[in-house]
């Protein structure tokens, strides 16, 4: 059989070079995308991200996309509060493109004015957690992003994902902040939760230190679980055995020192623990019991 050609890959200006930014310039370029430009509001912060690619590129500030002549594709990665401010930039440009946001808790509406114009727009945000830009760059393989738009930017931005080795799904337009929120949940806030574990643990001696390193690989053994299991079948410890008299004793430890916080978490994470515990065959007796508990 005669070989396929290879698809012709879209060029890419990549507009807000910060960790999300930088790190999908590698990928892309990487996989064989052509970086045309990348563009910020700092030209050596710009300048630093283009150094970071090994490839001939254009290093743009942001004022001066409007004489610039755009190319195939371009992926805004500022903030959140930025996208808007460049969509009307981006109308002085010569051509028409197609462009997908970054942002999660925003849909591809907030690019409307460029729609009106013709433009195909999206937004494209991975469930993925980037401190750094070379780490991130590996680290695009496997992940999910969610991908919503015109129908011609969302094909766009699902070839996109599966040539960095992701998987994409889509939802509705209007439910991007409660995706968004779910992220945060299951990211940004585990983080806040660690810290207040490692709170109460230097309450009882240890340093920040020592708590976060034996603390670690009880997270793990978490994560672990939840690859293999539903939640429910996750649970473990007390919440998962109904032990009231342990509860108690923890309420007690989290009535002492500047640990008001804590204990309002662990009464409000207790509760859907324990909802997760009676789906799991808890006595509802007992569940009842420690909410009365925790209520006091």
């Amino acid at each position: 059989m005669p070989k396929r050609p290879s698809r012709k890959k879209p060029r890419v200006t990549i507009i807000g070079p910060g960790r999300l930014g930088t790190a999908l310039a590698i990928a892309l370029s990487d996989r064989g995308y052509p970086i045309a430009a990348l563009v910020g509001r700092n030209s050596s912060r710009v300048r630093k991200a283009a150094a970071l690619l090994d490839v001939p590129l254009q290093p743009l500030v942001t004022k001066d996309i409007q004489h610039h002549t755009v190319s195939d594709l371009i992926i805004l990665t500022t903030p959140d509060d930025q996208i808007t401010a460049v969509a009307q930039s981006l109308l002085k440009a010569c051509g028409e493109s197609t462009v997908l946001h970054s942002s999660g808790a925003l849909s591809s509406e907030v690019l409307h004015p460029l729609a009106d114009k013709g433009w195909e727009v999206g937004s494209i945000h991975p469930l993925l957690s980037v401190s750094d830009p070379e780490v991130g760059a590996d680290a695009f393989k496997g992940s999910f992003w969610c991908v919503e738009g015109s129908r011609k930017a969302v094909q766009v931005a699902r070839r996109l994902v599966r040539d960095l080795g992701g998987h994409s799904f889509s939802i509705r337009t209007t439910a991007k902040p409660l995706y968004h929120a779910a992220a945060v949940m299951a990211s940004g806030n585990v983080v806040a939760l660690f810290d207040v574990a490692i709170a109460m643990l230097t309450n009882c001696g240890l340093t920040s230190g020592e708590a976060r390193r034996v603390l670690l690989p009880l997270l793990e053994s978490t994560l672990m679980n939840l690859r293999l299991r539903v939640p429910a079948k996750a649970l473990t410890g007390t919440f998962a055995r109904g032990d009231l008299a342990t509860v108690e004793k923890h309420l007690a430890a989290l009535s002492t020192g500047d640990l008001a916080d804590a204990r309002a978490l662990y009464n409000l994470l207790g509760r859907r623990s324990l909802a997760l515990a009676q789906e799991n065959g808890l006595d509802p007796s007992v569940v009842k019991r420690i909410v009365a508990k925790l209520k006091q």
